[in-house]
């Protein structure tokens, strides 16, 4: 039993160590040359469109909902109570370098979350 625990142990600190974490950069940083930097480019673009005014009207039709709720209903669904938790370790063990690597991989990671929306309404039934 003590065996299998070492093997578990091993493949879990190879999976989790830094091979997950060029694999998630790396996949982000690729789907972001292959997107031609549509989640940078057009970021003004977004920005203007959910702070309009044609955002904020209360007269939606039945079944929709403003901009506005959308995406704090995507955000809500995406950070969680784990992910604040989890910045605010990150910053008591890591210091402020912790910080500045947490920006750099969510500049690339924002694709990977475009490229995940994307195919969730594509695929969905």
């Amino acid at each position: 039993m003590e065996k299998l625990q070492e093997i578990v142990k091993a493949m879990s600190n190879f999976v989790w160590g830094p091979v997950m974490l060029v694999f998630l950069v790396g996949t982000g940083i690729y789907l972001t040359i292959r997107l031609d930097f549509l989640t940078w480019r057009n970021l003004g673009y977004s920005l203007k469109k959910l702070f309009s005014k044609e955002s904020r009207k209360t007269d939606n039709g039945q079944g929709d909902i403003s901009p506005f709720s959308a995406l704090m209903t995507a955000l809500a669904a995406t950070v969680g109570t784990g992910n604040i938790v989890g910045v605010a370790t990150a910053m008591v063990l890591g210091g402020p370098g912790a910080l500045v690597w947490m920006w750099i991989s969510a500049a690339f990671g924002i694709s990977t979350k475009f490229a995940e929306c994307s195919l969730s309404l594509k695929y969905r039934t």
